[in-house]
Parts: C-alpha cells; sequence; structure tokens
C-alpha cells in the first residue's frame, strides 16, 4: 500500500483542514485530492514553499472565519416563507430543497452555495424548521423556514 504526503489546500471532511500536512494512499491522492486542487503534493523540493504557503493560508483562513461570524449574525435574523401546495394529508406536492432555500437566500442577498445548506431531507410537510448552514469550518449558522399551505 503506498501513502504520499500532501498539503491541503481546502478543507477535506474526515481527512484535515486546510494548511495541514497530510498522509494518505496514493491512489486517493492521484485520482481525488490533486485533480481537484484540494492538496498539492509535499516533496522536498517544494516543503519551503509548502511552509509559505501554510502561512499565508492561515492569515487568509483567520479573515475567511472573521467574515463567516459576521454573515452568521446577518444571517440569524432571516426567516424565510415558502407557500406550497398541499394535499388532503397535509402533505406538500413536491418538497423544500436546499436549492429552494438558497435561491430564496440569493434574492435576499446571500449568495450561498447549496451545498452548505445542511439540510438532512428535503421538507415535505407544512411547519416551522430550523436549518443549519455552514459558513466556515468553524461557523454554522441557523435560518429560521417556515412551510406553509398555499391560498388558494
Amino acid at each position: 500500500m503506498a501513502i504520499m504526503e500532501l498539503l491541503l489546500k481546502e478543507d477535506v471532511d474526515n481527512l484535515g483542514v486546510r494548511g495541514e500536512l497530510v498522509k494518505v494512499r496514493a491512489g486517493y491522492g492521484r485520482n481525488f485530492l490533486l485533480p481537484r486542487g484540494l492538496a498539492i503534493q509535499a516533496t522536498p523540493g517544494n516543503v519551503k514553499q509548502i511552509e509559505m504557503q501554510r502561512r499565508a493560508l492561515l492569515k487568509k483562513e483567520a479573515t475567511e472565519k472573521a467574515s463567516a461570524e459576521g454573515q452568521a449574525a446577518l444571517l440569524g435574523e432571516i426567516s424565510l416563507e415558502f407557500a406550497r401546495k398541499v394535499g388532503e394529508h397535509g402533505l406538500l406536492y413536491g418538497s423544500v430543497t436546499s436549492m429552494d432555500i438558497a435561491e430564496a437566500l440569493a434574492a435576499k442577498g446571500f449568495e450561498i452555495d447549496r451545498r452548505r445548506i445542511q439540510l438532512k431531507d428535503p421538507f415535505k410537510e407544512t411547519g416551522d424548521y430550523e436549518v443549519p448552514v455552514k459558513l466556515h469550518r468553524e461557523v454554522i449558522a441557523t435560518i429560521k423556514v417556515a412551510v406553509t399551505k398555499e391560498a388558494e
């Protein structure tokens, strides 16, 4: 089993955080991390470059965390409402998905990737929900979502 050392350029779930030096299997590194730009190889020739990049990444990390905390404060005040058609048993025709939430946030001026909206399952019933949005590794905002019956 071949092992390779890589420096992560982005946070990777269940592996490590940006700027961290990790050891992974060669196939995972070659076929997933390197082609997607999530990591760079840690060869003896670029170790110094990696250290400079790590310092730059740590500075960038601090500014991103501060901006994410500011955005979380703004998102905490937001509540979204979706009116959908409802069947006779109280179930929605269709559902409210993370894509719907992302579009509603974009309409209010927040550009948030739908993959950052941590919705376990789409909403299929009317009611009030709280949806976590992962803005940063350490910053999670909560948005209030109300799903109501559409007026006929």
